[in-house]
């Protein structure tokens, strides 16, 4: 499910399937596409990053055309102690990858693969960086 921005709306909460894994998509080209992210980010409970949320930055293929800081995104996933992935959806290979990456945190973030947990994949994933 995507949303552009939080809080999501509450009219259909009884409809919504549980919330696994909250991915921060963050266009490197656009200044506005950080805010948004900034500013949904107190609307996600506490509880979710401990490991249920990554924040994930597309078009860094072209570093010439960017508008946002490499150094403002690392910060962003410091202060929130939550992975950056970083990514270029136009090659197919790289968005496949990226793909494959995310739906494996969502399988451990759903509890789906045994004996590892978000906060241990989390902090296994920062300790390899």
């Amino acid at each position: 499910h995507l949303a552009t921005s939080l809080p999501l709306p509450s009219e259909r909460d009884h409809l919504r399937p549980r919330i696994d894994l909250v991915v921060f998509m963050i266009d490197i080209k656009s200044k506005y596409s950080l805010k948004n992210v900034e500013t949904s980010l107190p609307h996600v409970d506490a509880s979710f990053f401990l490991g249920k949320v990554c924040f994930l930055v597309t078009g860094v293929g072209r570093m010439n055309a960017c508008s946002i800081e490499m150094n403002a995104v690392c910060k962003l996933g410091e202060a929130y102690c939550s992975p950056v992935l970083f990514c270029e959806l136009e090659l197919e290979g790289v968005r496949a990858a990226t793909a494959q990456r995310l739906v494996r945190m969502l399988q451990i973030c759903a509890g789906h693969i045994r004996g590892v947990s978000a906060l241990s994949f989390v902090s296994l994933m920062r300790n390899s960086d």
